[in-house]
């Protein structure tokens, strides 16, 4: 069974940028000795190009200081490209950061799915459905226990909307959803604290309240522009004191990644202030 925290740990997405050593080993020490981490996710956005003697001794850091790890996946990844070597490949890469996280002792990877070009919602979602459904035999072949999580996406052009990552992760063996609340803030244009209850309850209602101790989540800010950038929690409107009052209130386990430009300060602040409910 792939462990998972008995509470809701607190990480930064990638290493920190004041590690004065910048491999993911010493970025991953650094996080829980210096900062008081003890979350920590893996970014495989550019390649996975972990070797598996570093992901060895990543896992046995992570199993000894009981850190949770989970990773991301390429950004290259799309499952309904028109292309069927790209989609080959994009099998391939979700495949092998699944492989290489579980080595290095995570518990899940999250990716995005794919965009929808020009297909129509059901076209998409069923030949995503067929490539992940390919990504889970593969796990189930070389007995990978882990979890990979389609993200909920920030523009409508992309798949990956609430009820799209559900539906595939009740449908497909290993997939669980990856909640970012900021694309969500996005894709909905709602900040209120009524919408993102709504998230929260829909999950439970979808999945029971099995799925909110095993959570894998992105926080940050978001600009409301063309390309949905990525803002620091202050600079932004998103309500996140408010979301962590009702992952409190929801008694949510698992693990909040920050992907504020400030990485590792938001993963902090987060941190520090849940710790005060």
């Amino acid at each position: 069974m792939v462990k998972f925290p008995k509470k809701l740990v607190f990480g930064p997405a990638g290493i920190p940028l004041s590690a004065k050593n910048k491999s993911t080993i010493e970025g991953i020490k650094y996080s829980y000795e210096e900062l008081k981490l003890d979350g920590f996710e893996m970014e495989f956005v550019y390649g996975v190009k972990l070797k598996i003697e570093e992901a060895k001794e990543i896992k046995e850091y992570v199993e000894k200081n009981d850190i949770i790890l989970t990773a991301h996946a390429p950004y290259y990844i799309n499952l309904n490209a028109k292309e069927k070597e790209k989609i080959e490949r994009s099998i391939q890469m979700l495949f092998n950061s699944a492989r290489i996280t579980y080595y290095a002792g995570g518990v899940s990877v999250v990716f995005h799915p794919g965009w929808y070009m020009n297909s129509t919602k059901e076209a998409t979602y069923n030949k995503i459905k067929e490539g992940l459904k390919r990504v889970s035999k593969l796990l189930d072949e070389y007995s990978l226990d882990i979890y990979i999580r389609p993200e909920t996406m920030e523009e409508e052009k992309k798949f990956g909307d609430i009820d799209e990552i559900i539906n595939l992760s009740k449908e497909i063996d290993h997939v669980l959803p990856a909640i970012d609340f900021a694309h969500l803030r996005y894709r909905h244009k709602r900040n209120d604290i009524e919408f993102f209850r709504s998230i929260l309850e829909k999950l439970e209602k979808e999945f029971n309240k099995e799925i909110l101790n095993n959570m894998h989540i992105h926080m940050s800010g978001i600009k409301l522009d063309k390309h949905g950038t990525h803002l620091n929690l202050d600079e932004s409107d998103i309500p996140w004191k408010d979301i962590l009052k009702l992952l409190k209130e929801f008694n949510v386990k698992g693990i909040v990644i920050s992907e504020s430009p400030n990485i590792e300060k938001d993963a902090i602040m987060m941190k520090e202030y849940y710790e005060k409910l």
